[in-house]
């Protein structure tokens, strides 16, 4: 067995980077940019009215000669003693200074007298928010990073293709829900769960057909997945006499980066590369396969999208005490409550409700001694 932290490690050293492609701005969201893209003209566009009101230059009484609207420029010039009537968000006509704010203003008929002063310009300068040539750096785009692009007329953007994921179950006695099961058999789950996980980090997942215990089956699952950029088999990765992924692996020219983690659940990880792709051979209990997925298989993705790979470990109070851990890396499901992590008295590996009602893996590295209730831990947001 090798240490979670060297695991990671050797998983994150098989990613590739599947390459880029350029798509519309409405179908940009949470695509990771590959390359900076380049304001081409300055927001504001103009100078601009940061109220409604009133342009005109110094003075307290003025006539009004026309307007200014959005979309709606007045067309000339302000001159001493005129003044423009202006929507927020307008251009401010040549010759003005300033907006005065229509609260500040008396109307009777096209004249405006002064009755109150409110500070500034009340001008949302050219270029204030950013110039024509303002960069945004690669990163994973967000709402708000959507807008900015289309605000520096970017209608298109160059994104790393999300990278593609072949979900593999694998056992006699999986069956999809909704179909007839035997007495001895189980609905199979795991998939579910790692297809979301993987489609809410940017990638795309396809669930495979369910391989049954048999080494035709699996060939035949594994050659519908080549084409993808991750390999995932859920299942079948330990040693027992029907756990065959290992062995059909090497049969078909894996390259073996490791088999077996010190940490519970996920004790028979296995990764490697297979052709193109990366491998990641899951162990089949739930709570081990999800679990290593948000330890391996998130990082991976992400590395091979350019970003950081790692998820920011955080630290809560133990709300209980807890026993010492043993010679191997425990994450355990756990519920916060503000700043309080509770470790749940179940942990067995086939528990699905505890998973669904745990937000958190508190995290026990090996041979971490009993601890006390108010002590500092790491935990995983999950």
């Amino acid at each position: 067995m090798i240490p979670v932290e060297e695991a990671l490690a050797r998983v994150l050293a098989l990613a590739n980077t599947p390459g880029a492609e350029t798509v519309a701005l409405d179908r940009a969201a949470g695509r990771v940019m590959a390359t900076p893209a380049t304001a081409r003209r300055d927001q504001p566009p103009f100078d601009a009215a940061a109220m409604d009101g009133y342009a005109a230059a110094e003075g307290t009484a003025f006539t009004v000669i026309g307007e200014s609207r959005a979309g709606g420029a007045f067309a000339g010039r302000i001159g001493t003693g005129e003044a423009v009537r202006i929507s927020t968000g307008a251009p401010v006509p040549a010759g003005a200074t300033r907006v005065i704010m229509q609260e500040d203003v008396q109307r009777i008929g096209d004249r405006i007298t002064v009755t109150g002063t409110s500070p500034g310009a009340h001008i949302r300068r050219r270029g204030q928010d950013f110039a024509a040539g303002h960069s945004l750096a690669p990163r994973r785009l967000r709402p708000a990073d959507l807008a900015l692009l289309a605000a520096m007329d970017v209608p298109q953007v160059e994104v790393l293709r999300r990278p593609t994921v072949a979900l593999i179950s694998t056992g006699d006695e999986l069956v999809m829900p909704g179909d007839p099961a035997r007495d001895d058999q189980i609905i199979s789950s795991n998939g579910f769960a790692l297809k979301a996980m993987v489609e809410a980090e940017g990638g795309t997942a396809r669930m495979l057909p369910i391989a049954p215990d048999d080494e035709a089956s699996l060939r035949l699952m594994l050659d519908m997945a080549r084409d993808a950029d991750v390999i995932v088999t859920i299942g079948g990765a330990s040693v027992g006499d029907h756990d065959l992924v290992g062995r059909v692996l090497a049969d078909v020219g894996m390259d073996l980066a490791f088999h077996k983690v010190a940490m519970r659940p996920g004790k028979p990880l296995m990764a490697g590369r297979i052709g193109n792709s990366t491998l990641l051979g899951l162990p089949g209990n739930p709570i081990s396969a999800i679990v290593c997925g948000h330890l391996f298989l998130l990082p991976l993705l992400r590395r091979m999208q350019g970003l950081e790979p790692m998820a920011a470990i955080r630290q809560a109070r133990l709300a209980a005490p807890l026993a010492a851990n043993g010679p191997r890396a425990h994450y355990m499901r756990a519920s916060l409550d503000g700043d309080t992590i509770t470790a749940f008295d179940k942990q067995d590996s086939a528990l699905l409700v505890a998973l669904a009602e745990a937000d958190a893996l508190l995290i026990r590295p090996i041979g971490d001694p009993a601890r006390e209730a108010g002590e500092t831990v790491d935990y995983l947001p999950i």
